[in-house]
Parts: C-alpha cells; structure tokens; sequence
C-alpha cells in the first residue's frame, strides 16, 4: 500500500481540479464548508460509481445472454467490491470538520487531501476504461477473464486508496 499512497500523495492536489469536475463545489477553503463540501464531494463520487456498478450489471446482461453463467461469481466479486467502495465513500461520517476541529489541519495536510479526494474521483474513470474492456470482451466473447481480472484488481486498488485516505485524515496511520 505504500507504493499506493506515494503514487498518489505525489500528485498535487489541486482545489481548482477538484472544482471543475462536481457541479456546485466550493472547495475546502471556509472551515465552516467543508464538512458541506466533503458530503458533496461524497455524493458526487457515489452516484458516479453507482452508474458504474448499473453498467456492470448490463454487461452481466451481456454475458449471460452469450452463455457466460460461468463469469458470474467472478463479475459477482468484482460488483461486491465495487458496491463497497461506492459504500465506504457514500456513508462515511465528514471528516473536515466536527470531530476534525480538534486536529488542525495544515496546508500540507489539505494538499494530501486533495490528492486523495482526486483520485478518488479518476476511480471513476478508471472504472469506465475497466468496463469499455469488459463489455468489447463480452461482446466480442474473448479475453473476457482477463478483464473480469482487470476490473477486480482496480475494485482492489481503489477500495486500498480509500483506506489510505481516511488513515490519513483520521491520522490513525503512522506507518505509511
């Protein structure tokens, strides 16, 4: 997970990034918003991730209807792990302020923020290029294991970036 977060921390954040891709974002700047922009941050990346998990479901369509039932407890896998990452970031509490008043966080801290809430974000895009292959290779009958591996890898990774950024946040972590 190390290798995770340096790929991801080495990334500037960018608040104006973050802007630009969730309508009606303000940003972190005002303490008293950001517990508001965090749950619209959330919820943006949520209902992004929900639209990639109905899409799953279509290419499960697909398969099934090319006699793939065999690929079903593996895209079954990968939709779990998916669901949860659409879970983790939909139900967890707002970490930019209340409880967060208590720990100052810096401008050094708000830049690993962003970094992590950024790639947060690009799962989402990630998560397209893993389906456009999944959904040729149902269609196309080939290479369908391999990206059933893919998706379920980056399901994976995401779930990890996930974790790393609430370690950070939380600042549980001290090892990373």
């Amino acid at each position: 997970m190390s290798e995770l977060y340096d790929r991801i921390t080495s990334q500037p954040g960018s608040l104006e990034r973050l802007i630009k891709r969730i309508p009606g974002f303000s940003g972190y700047l005002d303490k008293k918003a950001r517990r508001t922009a965090d749950r619209m941050l959330r919820d943006h990346i949520a209902d992004e991730l929900s639209q990639r998990i109905t899409r799953l479901t279509q290419i499960e369509n697909t398969l099934l209807n090319n006699g793939g039932l065999s690929y079903m407890s593996k895209t079954s896998s990968a939709k779990s792990k998916l669901q949860l990452f659409r879970d983790l970031i939909k139900t967890s509490a707002p970490g930019y302020s209340g409880i967060m008043e208590a720990i100052k966080i810096g401008p050094d801290e708000m830049d690993k923020l962003y970094s992590f809430d950024e790639a947060l974000i690009a799962y989402a895009d990630k998560f397209d290029g893993a389906l456009n292959t999944l959904a040729k290779a149902a269609t196309d009958k080939t290479g369908i294991d391999e990206a059933i591996a893919a998706l379920d890898a980056l399901t994976i990774e995401a779930n990890n970036a996930y974790s790393l950024r609430d370690d950070v946040l939380t600042n549980l972590s001290k090892s990373v």
